[in-house]
């Protein structure tokens, strides 16, 4: 097993150029499991990319696209763009301000559990909230991480949704650190009616540096993971 992961920072980067070089990265991933089949000393490598992206929605596969309450022309005059991909989950925001991470790995190289995956994928974030204070924590039956989960005041501050197969990962989460929530006002957040979204910048009343953030993921990703993060 490799349980070395390679990470790169993209800075901002467009979404689909964005979500293409995933695609390449994942392909590239799985071709090499392929040869493992006649060669069982074939490797294949983990990454873990972070990055900004202008204004964007997405909508998952199984997403409704009512949930998206813009029409085209009102999404050119928010500076936005739309696309529709292949993660689970609904519709979301990325945009400035926000620590997007995707990490593409092969989970044979740590552990063959979809479900744990996302769990320790929440976990991370989970811990790095704590390094602020702040509670965060699960809402049964909603990936993600969110704040005073079973109050009228529960809201979400990172949201997450994946891509497998063949025990590859792609896509990941969005945690709200600097984001302008306004644009959340255009969507209904992952199809849930009657929450709310928020960020550290609310949360904390001040700006939060996002490289400290970033630092703070891969420490606790790679704890969690038991993985050495390189680059």
């Amino acid at each position: 097993m490799n349980k070395e992961v390679h990470f790169q920072n993209l800075g901002i980067r467009d979404y689909k150029d964005t979500w293409d070089y995933q695609e390449k990265l994942f392909v590239d991933i799985v071709a090499n499991k392929m040869k493992k089949r006649t060669n069982p000393e074939q490797r294949t490598e983990n990454y873990f990319l972070t990055v900004s992206h202008p204004h964007v929605y997405t909508l998952g596969k199984s997403g409704d696209l009512s949930n998206l309450l813009l029409n085209e022309k009102q999404l050119e005059s928010k500076g936005a763009t739309f696309y529709k991909i292949n993660r689970g989950g609904d519709i979301t925001y990325h945009g400035p301000g926000q620590l997007v991470g995707y990490p593409i790995l092969d989970l044979e190289n740590f552990f063959t559990d979809i479900h744990k995956y996302l769990r320790l994928l929440e976990e991370t974030i989970i811990l790095v909230l704590a390094e602020y204070g702040l509670k965060g924590e699960r809402s049964p039956g909603e990936t993600g991480v969110w704040l005073d989960v079973g109050t009228p005041f529960a809201r979400k501050i990172c949201a997450m949704g994946v891509r497998a197969s063949r025990w590859v990962t792609m896509h990941g989460f969005a945690l709200n650190v600097n984001t302008d929530l306004g644009y959340f006002d255009h969507i209904i957040p992952c199809g849930i009616r009657g929450k709310g979204v928020t960020s550290l910048h609310v949360e904390l009343q001040r700006v939060v540096d996002e490289r400290e953030i970033e630092h703070h993921v891969l420490r606790y990703f790679s704890q969690l993971f038991e993985a050495e993060i390189v680059g």
